[in-house]
């Protein structure tokens, strides 16, 4: 039973006595912060006073705790404060709870009653670069999400939304048909086509700067005459001094300085190429590189047969190289429907806006212009080229009509938050206001250093060297604490290098999706394969112990469950768990709504938390009875089975051994 579920649904028809909406409030009733204020704790009396001239809101939560009937629940309800309702489960009743998880295969998380057809969109690569460290939070972030999701029961596709027809395909087949190592490309296409296009992406970005650094100095020297007029003219050394003039002066030097330093930065950048034989060859050669690439794009989507041919060629390798990564994630999606699929629907999608009087032409572009936002939504450009959000405008109508979604989320980046703003107010006005949209929105990866997470080369780190690191470090460790284990070392060289990889692979995925998705967070090695502390590690080492103690004490944990033994609860710690146990379903529930998966991570810690306190507090298998020995082995299985699924639901695995 999902405990904090039959509260909310036992207050809502007492609530209906002071408001016209329960459910607008409801919600303000949840689990306690702190175990001396209950175990769960409702302060809606507060802004339901409020809503009535002259209530108390203390009053008021006397009246609510006077009608509600929780008493085959809980002990007699408690006001507290100006209002604070306070609510604690009887002990039989916990017990009650607990002892139905022993057997059930769900661990007390019911099917939803109302099962959508959800389409999780993640992960998204660009085929034709290798995988790197930004592709990270997408993935594991949509993965969770789609696995809390199925096991609710709802009808969940992963839907790949690959980069396979953009203009990276066009600066590849450029550098193919310029910059060609034959060699290279036999020995490993994917590496040298990732060449090919990072070579022509230079090259442009230095034409680029290049064009840039004259009208960046004409901008600085305008503002240096700006600052100099300023200076004779205001009142700066005036007693007493005039401190807004003081401070337009401060402003002024800090812009003049930031634009010398952004240009010595670009003439930095164009030193390093021009010293450079090789390179400053290839931009001499081609001056004009990023429109000839642009070009070789707009013949890959026109049907050109040589550039279309280079594309066929080219998509199968990079896939492969693609789904190796996720093999090693334990990442697996429902369909891979790239950008090329869309293509042939572009057309019709463009037609169709402006049949139905939202788009329009604009200086030569076709676009719509949604009330409340200043940039228009640009769907076709000036040279007839469609754009990302075309492509996107044409999965949802797919994903609406041929998939009959009624939920899709987005996993993408919280720097795309505009555009999505915007493609969603279209969809609406569109004619797909059924379709509950959702951008799942994230922060960046972050080095020691505060900034994106980079290579010394200055290159995004490669996902494949950033898996192959942790399992590496992870491994030292393993062996180190195997080999400093009293008796001597327990585990084979296989067992080792087995571990090694669910530990270093399972760090990386937690240390991302324990924090808030929409913040920055700073990747640390130490901290993310710590046995202590808020790490995968240290809850898969929870399961290890219990795992332990079942083979120590010779115990089959199947035939333990099938026995039917009465479970009860003496201790403080026991109790604390075993209430932790059950709101397995309501912390799972929440990740569904709002798809966070740090709900679940942070119900994990705790758990694991709790799991320590009751271990050193109450002996197991010298439990002074049999009867309290084997109900403390059934909080130990279900804690581990708790640990074991949740972490599952992360896509991360545990270990008998540690």
């Amino acid at each position: 039973m999902n405990i904090l579920a039959e509260l909310r649904k036992r207050f809502e028809p007492v609530l209906a006595e002071w408001t016209d909406d329960p459910s607008s409030v409801i919600e303000m009733l949840k689990a306690s912060q702190d175990a001396k204020f209950g175990d769960y704790q409702a302060n809606f009396a507060m802004p339901l006073a409020k809503r009535i001239q002259g209530t108390n809101p203390r009053d008021l939560a006397a009246q609510i705790v006077e009608k509600v009937d929780l008493s085959d629940l809980c002990e007699p309800l408690e006001v507290a404060g100006p209002g604070f309702i306070n609510i604690k489960l009887k002990q039989d009743c916990l017990e009650e709870q607990t002892q139905q998880l022993v057997t059930d295969e769900r661990l007390g998380v019911a099917v939803t009653e109302t099962p959508q057809k959800v389409v999780v969109d993640f992960s998204a690569p660009n085929v034709a670069k290798p995988m790197h460290v930004g592709h990270l939070r997408s993935t594991v972030i949509g993965d969770a999400n789609y696995r809390v999701l199925k096991f609710l029961g709802h009808d969940v596709v992963g839907d790949n939304h690959i980069g396979d027809w953009g203009t990276q395909f066009g600066m590849i087949i450029f550098g193919y048909k310029n910059f060609l190592n034959e060699a290279a490309f036999q020995d490993d296409p994917v590496h040298e086509l990732a060449r090919l296009y990072r070579l022509v992406n230079q090259l442009s970005d230095y034409h680029a700067t290049k064009n840039a650094v004259p009208l960046r100095q004409n901008d600085l020297e305008q503002q240096e005459a700006r600052l100099l007029e300023f200076e004779q003219n205001a009142s700066i050394s005036s007693n007493p001094p005039d401190k807004k003039a003081q401070k337009q002066l401060k402003k002024l030097k800090a812009d003049i300085g930031e634009r010398k330093s952004n240009i010595n930065s670009m003439q930095e950048k164009l030193s390093d190429l021009e010293q450079n034989e090789d390179l400053n060859s290839k931009a001499i050669a081609f001056p004009d590189i990023a429109r000839q690439a642009r070009e070789e794009t707009a013949k890959l989507h026109a049907g050109d047969a040589d550039n279309l041919a280079l594309w066929k060629q080219f998509l199968p390798e990079c896939l492969e190289a693609i789904q190796t990564v996720y093999d090693r994630l334990d990442i697996h999606f429902d369909m891979s429907l790239g950008e090329s699929f869309y293509h042939p629907m572009l057309a019709d999608v463009v037609a169709d806006l402006k049949q139905k009087g939202l788009a329009e032409e604009s200086q030569g572009a076709i676009c719509v212009f949604v009330e409340g936002f200043k940039a228009p939504f640009i769907v076709q450009k000036q040279d007839g080229a469609f754009t990302y959000a075309t492509t996107d405008l044409a999965t949802i109508k797919y994903r609406a009509e041929e998939l009959n979604a009624d939920r899709v989320l987005y996993v993408v980046d919280s720097r795309q938050s505009e555009h999505f703003q915007l493609l969603f107010a279209t969809v609406k006005e569109w004619g797909f206001k059924d379709l509950e949209l959702q951008h799942v929105s994230f922060g960046s990866v972050l080095g020691k250093d505060g900034r994106p997470l980079k290579t010394r080369a200055g290159d995004n780190v490669g996902l494949e060297s950033l898996l192959d690191e942790s399992i590496q470090r992870a491994y030292t460790i393993i062996a180190e604490n195997d080999e400093a284990k009293p008796d001597g070392p327990e585990l084979s060289e296989t067992e080792r290098q087995q571990i090694a990889e669910i530990i270093g692979l399972g760090g990386i995925k937690y240390a991302d999706l324990k924090h808030n998705r929409d913040s920055d967070y700073m990747f640390d090695w130490d901290k993310m394969l710590a046995n202590r502390g808020d790490t995968a590690t240290y809850m898969q080492y929870a399961y290890a112990r219990v795992a332990g103690i079942f083979r120590k004490g010779e115990i089959d944990r199947e035939a333990l469950r099938e026995n039917q033994s009465a479970l009860r609860l003496q201790d403080e710690t026991e109790c604390a768990l075993a209430l932790q146990i059950n709101r397995y379903s309501e912390i799972l529930d929440s990740v569904g709504i709002e798809a966070r998966p740090n709900y679940l991570t942070n119900y994990l810690f705790e758990l694991s938390n709790l799991f320590s306190s009751f271990y050193n507090q109450c002996h197991v298998l010298k439990a002074e009875e049999e009867q309290v020995k084997t109900s403390r082995l059934l909080l130990c299985d279900l804690t581990a089975r708790v640990i074991e699924h949740g972490l599952s639901l992360l896509g991360i695995r545990t270990c008998e051994r540690m």
